[in-house]
């Protein structure tokens, strides 16, 4: 009994012996497999500078050079109305009449009461001169000469009081016909006949330039430089802007006009493009996207894209530093250059960044430059 008890604790020892061997090296093996221990393959390339040409995009919308309520200029009812909803117009053409025919009545007496003036002044002029005649023979008293003067001042002044009359009348008539005040295109009409409208108060429609037409978006401060030497000629740029239908307008534009200042609150600057619009494709309101073409007067950082992270709208890249370990690095983009892309800040030149495998480092990581595959024969 006392042997077979000793041969068994014996191998019992033995086996709690190597269990506990092994759990050692199997631990050694796992905290040896642990990612901040073992090297990561990657592709990385090292960041350079050159001079880059590419097209920069921004949110943009379509405002008319010039643009106008349509408001009645006197009261009375609309007895005509000479263009369809959304025509286009040239500048002068009538587009509303308002009860012409009492204006036209106004002027008409204006005219008469003118021209009974006319006919009163003549009338104390012989007057007066018959009575200077008889004064220097002494034949009438001077006070009588004296009303003669004063009836001649006072019809001048009725005469021109007439005329004043007419030429309100006149203008009155005039602007009982709303026409257009430049070529363009109306809207939809806000009245119809018959109905009645009120000076200053009523609006009856809105006209907008169409050909040319404008375009505005924004540029952040860094680029003002380069707006205004595209403004004065002194760079060459392509402008053109892309439809809601992203197809590409035909016509190319250019840089018309950059406002005066900075928008304290974003940091934006508006800038204005002026496109050919004859077919009046682009209308007031319109939301595109406008593509510049620009190509740096010095030389740029350029990264490849795929470099990039993208989390929540901030971008990172690993940078490797001298001790192969991956640093993540908050940077700020500028131009798309297909794949490529340039880096406003947050790396320099030289410095050496992970391209392909960035889904396996985590920053802190080691990482160790990928072998190129070999094509299976």
């Amino acid at each position: 009994m006392n042997k077979n008890y000793l041969f068994s604790a014996l191998i019992i020892g033995s086996a709690l012996f190597w269990q506990s061997c092994g759990s050692k090296d199997g631990a050694k093996q796992q905290q040896g497999a642990a990612p901040g221990e073992r090297a990561v393959p990657v592709t990385t390339t090292t960041v350079e500078k050159q001079i880059v040409s590419g097209i920069k995009t921004y949110p943009a919308s379509v405002v008319p050079l010039q643009e106008a309520d349509l408001l009645a200029e006197v009261s009375g009812y609309v007895t005509k109305i000479y263009v369809a909803d959304g025509a286009t117009v040239k500048q002068g053409q009538p587009l509303y009449e308002i009860d012409r025919i009492r204006y036209q009545a106004a002027v008409d007496q204006a005219k008469a009461n003118l021209e009974i003036a006319r006919a009163n002044l003549l009338r104390v002029e012989k007057d007066l001169t018959r009575y200077q005649t008889l004064a220097e023979q002494d034949a009438i008293a001077k006070q009588t000469l004296d009303y003669a003067l004063t009836d001649v001042s006072n019809q001048k002044a009725q005469v021109q009081a007439a005329q004043a009359a007419l030429t309100t009348a006149q203008t009155n008539l005039g602007r009982s016909i709303i026409r257009a005040p430049f070529s363009g295109a109306v809207g939809i009409s806000q009245v119809r006949t018959g109905a009645l409208v009120s000076p200053g108060t009523t609006l009856l429609n809105t006209i907008s330039a169409i050909d040319p037409i404008a375009v505005e978006f924004q540029i952040s401060e860094r680029e003002i430089s380069e707006f205004a030497a595209y403004q004065s000629g002194k760079s060459s740029t392509e402008i053109s802007v892309s439809l809601p239908d992203r197809s590409t307008y035909t016509h190319a534009g250019k840089i018309a006009t950059i406002d005066r200042a900075v928008d304290p609150t974003t940091g934006r600057l508006k800038v204005r493009a002026s496109f050919s619009n004859p077919q009046n494709d682009l209308r007031a309101g319109m939301n595109l996207t406008m593509n510049v073409r620009s190509t740096s007067a010095t030389e740029q950082l350029v990264i490849p894209f795929k470099a990039v992270q993208d989390q929540l709208g901030v971008y990172n890249v690993y940078v490797v530093n001298d001790s192969s370990q991956a640093e993540i690095r908050p940077v700020e983009l500028g131009l798309k250059l297909q794949d490529k892309v340039v880096v406003n800040s947050g790396v320099e030149a030289g410095d050496r960044i992970v391209v392909d495998g960035i889904l396996n480092v985590r920053s802190g990581a080691k990482v160790v430059e990928k072998e190129p595959e070999t094509s299976k024969q």
